[in-house]
């Protein structure tokens, strides 16, 4: 176990939910690698507690682990109150568990839609909601929101998971100008398709999986994937005082794909 040494997020407190895979738990670990104490929410235990053995194991950084459903109002305001319990404040928010989904207006279900949003908005609002009241006792706080690209730009067959994101880089802009003027900064990451292993499985289920990341990686003129690394990197930047004067936006980290 190594010392932790002071870096960008020294001192700070960070929940992030999400954090048993994937982009979450690059956040947890990039964040506790810059000096943050890391509550890493997720709804299955094993995840968040590999996530927690793993920032113990190579930071030497506390961190706590909370099973939650980011759609349930009592897991947020528990997943809220047990980080304050053990860390005393919160100063990071990092809303970043969101789900997928494949198909047109047409062919998407109620039932589908209304989980999708469920997951991927609710949860944004529940976890402004319950954690906000702390930031703004303490009169400071950044709170970071995972939206997509495809949050700003349409794609075929993602009518859900369009509006969703959509939905997610609203809310922010509103969040950040309503409580700029109190010490809070709220901006969102809009990445484009991460390596990440649920993106892994759905490669995995299409039809000719190695055609499908190749079509993956030509949208983007860098011609390849974004890695968790990079978007977590983006992440403990917009947290960071160095973006101290950065609210209500929405971070591009997407290899060129909007800029054709």
């Amino acid at each position: 176990m190594t010392t932790p040494a002071a870096g960008k997020l020294a001192g700070k407190v960070a929940l992030i939910t999400g954090a048993g895979s994937g982009i979450g738990r690059a956040m947890a670990l990039r964040f506790a690698a810059a000096g943050a104490r890391v509550a890493a929410a997720g709804r299955t235990p094993a995840s968040i507690e590999e996530t927690v053995a793993r920032i113990r194991a190579q930071t030497g950084q506390d961190a706590l682990a909370v099973a939650a459903d980011v759609a349930v109002p009592a897991d947020v305001e528990r997943m809220v109150r047990e980080t304050v319990a053990r860390f005393g404040r919160i100063d990071i928010l990092c809303n970043n568990a969101g789900i997928g989904s494949s198909k047109d207006v047409v062919a998407v279900e109620p039932e589908e839609w209304d989980h999708v949003f469920a997951v991927n908005v609710r949860d944004v609002y529940l976890g402004c909601k319950y954690a906000l009241p702390h930031m703004l006792a303490q009169g400071s706080g950044a709170i970071i929101n995972t939206a997509s690209v495809l949050g700003l730009v349409g794609a075929p067959e993602r009518a859900a998971y369009c509006a969703s994101k959509g939905a997610v880089v609203a809310l922010t802009r509103q969040i950040a100008v309503e409580y700029a003027h109190r010490g809070i900064r709220c901006n969102c990451l809009c990445p484009t398709t991460v390596d990440t292993p649920w993106v892994s499985r759905l490669l995995a289920d299409a039809p000719d999986p190695a055609a499908r990341r190749r079509a993956l990686e030509e949208r983007q003129p860098m011609g390849r994937l974004a890695t968790a690394e990079e978007v977590a990197a983006a992440a403990v930047y917009l947290a960071s005082d160095e973006a101290a004067f950065v609210t209500g936006t929405a971070l591009v980290i997407d290899g060129g794909m909007t800029a054709r």
